[in-house]
């Protein structure tokens, strides 16, 4: 308390300019073209489309790419090119897969594609697709580690991930395309097929956790939510014990085809494989001793673009960056959030953790660039409405339960309510302790922002921290009058309350 510090983030962030990247990728069963926006370590997704093609249908019979799927998949590509034409990303990154790689024509396909669309697409081996699905499974959740399993249409690839480095992966021939398991599933010779494909393997790739990339582990994840009435839809960062997993899996198994349309999210393309990957899904956990599987809605295509990325934007945070460039979008002023970050850290750090001691940090600093994510919000409404930007915006490297709690803390940082806009969904994953937590953070940052008319200058002239049974909130004493004000007292007072503390109010 001795000084008044500038009010600046704790670390020089190192800062690229937002780049507009696209990335092709043509796999077994689908051929896709997707914009992403990269703001830093910040991955937005754009635009998504794709097209059902199956240039691997005809593989394990002919040893060719199925000609219906040459053509589908070139007719893709042709209108791809003329949206690239349009749009003139920065960069373009191309990715062609299981089908492509092992086809006796992929050299007539590529050639094809070339002089249809100018298109070079780069054929990654099977160990270059898992190394890439592990990458992106890094970029979606740094802290990710144990096992990435990506299941395609012809081939599922298993990469170990320790640190953010993938190690030496797999590539089995377990996809739906490759067992030809789309038109007449047979979960017992699937099955059988995983077991003769795992067995040589097991040895290397047993993982408490199995990070699941792919559409199929997805869909079936969205399963597992409608039955277990999950009320957060979000896939991404999503988990299952393995006994959840088990359930699941052999609750997909034996639906029809029609039933599986019936759920929620599953589409009717995405029914005919999802019983396959179901079943490669119990194989992988009873032949692993898989513990936990953690869905990842990042893989091939993110993991290209993370590749990309200078080394010290790769090492910042991606809720952090996230946060902050979601918060720039809505926010008055950027450097609000790093200084309110400083200026609560004092008292933040005083607190006793319930989030991991690592993930606390990181938490303020992405709640406090939300801070002003209401400035341009209609007032009668940003509680609410900031409330569901937060819980649901594609931002990586959040739990469920740390998506809650930003939630929760944006909510109140605008509103004094005690009732959120869906309690239901908060208290399913945040506990009390954790909700009052969010509660006295966002308290706390609406007390940063009133104090100071959301003026980093003005900011810099107080202080707040913790003082065994009190909270402190100090003021330079040419700034006095800055407490002035039933407001001031008022906020200053939440805080306290939420915080189980009593108010001291100084000038020094």
């Amino acid at each position: 308390m001795n000084g008044f510090p500038r009010l600046r983030a704790p670390l020089l962030q190192p800062k690229t300019a937002a780049r507009e990247v696209a990335v092709v990728d043509v796999g077994s069963n689908s051929v896709r073209l997707v914009l992403y926006r990269v703001e830093g370590r910040a991955i937005w997704t754009v635009f998504n489309e794709k097209v059902q093609a199956g240039l691997g249908r005809d593989l394990t019979q002919t040893g060719r790419l199925s000609p219906e799927g040459i053509t589908a998949a070139l007719g893709a590509l042709r209108r791809f090119k003329a949206v690239l034409d349009g749009v003139r990303p920065d960069a373009i990154y191309t990715a062609a897969t299981a089908a492509v790689r092992d086809a006796s024509d992929r050299d007539a396909f590529l050639a094809r594609v070339r002089h249809e669309t100018s298109l070079n697409l780069r054929v990654l081996s099977g160990v270059e697709e898992g190394y890439y699905a592990a990458l992106g499974a890094t970029a979606g959740d740094p802290g990710a580690g144990g096992l990435v399993g990506d299941l395609g249409g012809s081939s599922l690839e298993l990469t170990p991930l320790s640190a953010g480095h993938p190690g030496a992966g797999e590539t089995l021939p377990l996809g739906p395309l490759a067992l030809g398991s789309t038109e007449h599933f047979d979960a017992a010779r699937v099955a059988e097929a995983c077991l003769a494909s795992l067995a040589p393997v097991a040895g290397r790739f047993r993982s408490d956790t199995l990070y699941a990339v792919g559409g199929g582990w997805r869909n079936l994840a969205l399963v597992h939510m409608n039955m277990a009435k999950y009320p957060l839809q979000i896939v991404h960062q999503y988990e299952m014990t393995a006994i959840e997993a088990l359930d699941a899996a052999q609750f997909v198994a034996r639906q029809s085809r029609g039933s599986l349309e019936r759920i929620p999210g599953v589409s009717k393309k995405r029914a005919e494989t999802l019983p396959h990957a179901a079943v490669v899904l119990e194989q992988l956990i009873r032949s692993l001793d898989v513990k936990t599987i953690a869905f990842s809605a990042y893989g091939l295509r993110e993991g290209l673009l993370f590749e990309a990325m200078p080394e010290a934007v790769r090492a910042l945070d991606p809720l952090v960056e996230g946060c902050a460039a979601l918060g720039a979008r809505h926010a008055m002023s950027e450097r609000l959030g790093p200084a309110l970050e400083t200026w609560l850290e004092p008292l933040w750090r005083d607190l006793e953790p319930l989030f991991e001691p690592s993930r606390e940090p990181v938490l303020l600093a992405a709640a406090c660039r939300l801070a002003d994510i209401g400035a341009q919000l209609h007032p009668d409404h940003r509680g609410e409405l900031a409330f569901d930007l937060v819980l649901r915006a594609p931002i990586a490297g959040q739990t469920h339960a740390e998506r809650a709690f930003l939630a929760a803390a944006v909510f109140a940082r605008y509103t004094s309510q005690n009732t959120l806009p869906e309690p239901s969904a908060v208290d399913r994953v945040l506990s009390p302790e954790r909700l009052a937590r969010a509660r006295a953070l966002g308290a706390a940052m609406r007390l940063g922002c009133d104090l100071s008319g959301r003026s980093v200058a003005l900011l810099e002239t107080s202080q707040i921290a913790r003082s065994k049974d009190d909270l402190l909130l100090t003021v330079k004493g040419a700034w006095a009058d800055m407490l002035l004000g039933e407001q001031t007292s008022k906020r200053a007072q939440a805080v306290a309350q939420a915080l189980n503390l009593k108010l001291k109010i100084r000038t020094r």
